[in-house]
């Protein structure tokens, strides 16, 4: 593609200017976000108990929420690329608000249901706007903008429980209603960052600039290259929802562990997750993307492999290695997925969260199942191949790294 000497300089104004100030705000509004929807997973020791809930039925919930996040999120992509909305997360928000509300008052399994459909639609419209807002503030450094972004999520995800800990299971199920406060917190970011935004945009519109060149790629091999992408996904997040959803019970049923140090030991994963997301952006920029998706995922197979015969001290080093280390595969898959179609940030975000979201739902829903007739220590040793998965990654084709 050619500029003229005008385009340039307006081009440069648009994209070559990394605005700080708004990496950290998304990622502080992905924390927010991210903290909310922790807070179904780390409820379920506490419904479970008080609503003699089975383990199939604690999978029916992550399923309902993921589903609500995964199918609406690439139509939410799709659309704002063509009307971009950035309000829009203002109103995810107030979902999301509205299924806490009433999950801290759900008296029954089919309103809790509900209530994590309301949290994963306010997820579905949070997350394609909120990962374009991060590439356009990014002035080409797309790795390290999305792991600025990621990092919040991961950080508000590992937040979660340990909140949950401290204020929920010591009075109750009703005092997750306390979290609406995040809920508001997160509309006063999101309102800031919308008004950026939308100054962008008319920036944008006034100087009719084209922003990205197509990768010189056929279409097929786009596709195929798209399709490797999310195996990988299906492989890193079936994987990361054995832990998120079930590593309390598996800690408490194997090493007779409270829930408030269960809680604990699943912070710290989670924490490693946040950790590895930091690298896997910057990682990317420097020495390319494929290299980094192919390590993640397939670098993490020889721990999960040895996890299930750990002992509880081994079990608590290996989760945090494998977090590490898994984690830091989604800024890479993201941004090479946002360069193979760059003129559809919208709906490759969304697609790509929404399939994360969806492999997560899909995944604790059998994994939930397949506990109940097995028992919770067998889904470990289940999972453990699922990160040899990864070798695939070696058919993706080289992408110029982001300068």
């Amino acid at each position: 593609m050619t500029y003229t000497s005008s385009d340039k300089d307006n081009h440069k104004e648009l994209t070559q200017k990394t605005v700080y100030s708004i990496l950290f705000a998304i990622s502080f509004g992905h924390l927010l976000n991210d903290l909310l929807q922790a807070v179904i997973p780390a409820a379920y020791p506490i419904l479970k108990d008080k609503y003699a809930l089975t383990f199939t039925q604690v999978g029916l919930i992550t399923f309902s929420y993921q589903m609500a996040a995964s199918i609406l999120q690439p139509f939410v992509g799709f659309y704002t690329d063509k009307h971009p909305k950035p309000y829009s997360q203002l109103v995810g928000m107030c979902f999301t608000a509205s299924g806490i509300i009433l999950l801290s008052y759900a008296s029954s399994f089919p309103v809790i249901l509900v209530s994590v459909i309301l949290v994963g639609i306010g997820s579905s419209i949070f997350h394609p706007e909120a990962s374009r807002v991060s590439y356009l503030a990014s002035g080409g450094k797309r790795g390290l903008a999305q792991s600025i972004f990621q990092i919040g999520g991961n950080t508000g995800t590992a937040i979660g429980p340990l909140l949950v800990a401290w204020i929920v299971v010591p009075n109750g199920q009703q005092h997750i209603i306390w979290f609406v406060a995040a809920a508001m917190l997160a509309i006063i970011v999101l309102s800031y960052i919308a008004r950026w935004y939308q100054n962008h945009l008319n920036l944008a519109a006034k100087k009719k600039i084209v922003l990205e060149n197509l990768p010189n790629l056929s279409q097929t091999r786009v596709v195929i290259s798209v399709i490797i992408l999310l195996v990988l996904i299906f492989s890193k997040y079936f994987y990361i929802v054995s832990i998120s959803s079930y590593f309390t019970f598996y800690l408490i049923e194997k090493f007779s562990l409270s829930v408030a140090d269960a809680q604990f030991h699943l912070f710290l994963f989670l924490l490693s997750v946040a950790a590895g997301t930091l690298l896997g952006g910057p990682l990317g920029d420097k020495f390319g993307r494929k290299y980094v998706i192919w390590f993640s995922v397939l670098g993490a197979a020889p721990f999960t492999l040895i996890l299930p015969y750990a002992d509880l001290f081994w079990t608590t080093v290996l989760s945090i290695i494998i977090g590490t280390i898994m984690s830091s595969a989604f800024p890479a898959i993201l941004v090479y997925a946002q360069e193979l179609l760059p003129k559809k940030l919208g709906m490759v975000s969304g697609l790509f969260y929404g399939f994360a979201f969806g492999m997560g739902g899909l995944g604790s829903a059998l994994l939930g199942n397949l506990a109940d007739h097995t028992g919770i220590e067998y889904v470990y040793h289940i999972c453990a191949y699922l990160p040899l998965i990864g070798i695939i990654a070696y058919f993706l084709p080289n992408l110029k790294k982001s300068v």
